[in-house]
């Protein structure tokens, strides 16, 4: 059985959880995330013990390998709208830099113009020094796109490592030429 699927999760306080059909909606705040679940899959919630649990009918492979993703995703979904995630990048490179415009963010990478990177309205993006960048929201699935698509702005290269990075990311170097 699923490790993470059969483990149940705590609704903090203010938090609301509504099942409507396969929709289940969590909202806290004015933010309100919403996702599918598969029609075989049952969602519970124990409102005296503030818990959710997501059950499966069966322990055929597909509903075993959808199991711990539903539950994965309603926590996800429930922690989003209590705390939030954030995803950091690095910019690497001599010149390479980023700055905020408003809402908005230039960055300088090295290509001939600047780069105005507009987020979406749910997103928030900060730079705290000109080589790091915060990305952060409520819905992890759009933070981690959002994310990517900086860093895809100019991805770091494997000889000096220029380039927009993850904080926690490692880049795999290689040998420059050989001296001859």
């Amino acid at each position: 059985m699923s490790r993470v699927g059969r483990s149940p999760i705590t609704i903090p306080e203010g938090v609301e959880v509504q099942i409507k059909k396969h929709m289940v909606t969590v909202s806290k705040d004015g933010k309100t995330l919403q996702s599918d679940i598969h029609p075989d899959f049952e969602v519970k919630i124990d409102e005296k013990e503030h818990l959710l649990t997501v059950n499966r009918p069966s322990d055929s492979k597909p509903h075993r390998s959808m199991h711990g993703l539903f539950r994965a995703l309603i926590n996800n979904m429930i922690v989003g709208v209590t705390t939030g995630f954030e995803k950091k990048l690095t910019i690497v490179g001599v010149g390479y830099r980023a700055e905020l415009k408003g809402r908005n963010v230039l960055l300088n990478v090295g290509y001939s113009h600047p780069i105005l990177f507009k987020p979406p309205e749910n997103i928030e993006i900060s730079v705290a020094t000109p080589t790091s960048i915060a990305v952060r929201g409520y819905d992890k699935q759009l933070v981690g796109q959002i994310a990517a698509k900086i860093r895809s702005l100019r991805p770091p290269e494997p000889y000096k490592g220029k380039g927009i990075k993850y904080d926690d990311e490692h880049i795999r170097r290689k040998a420059g030429k050989a001296a001859a």
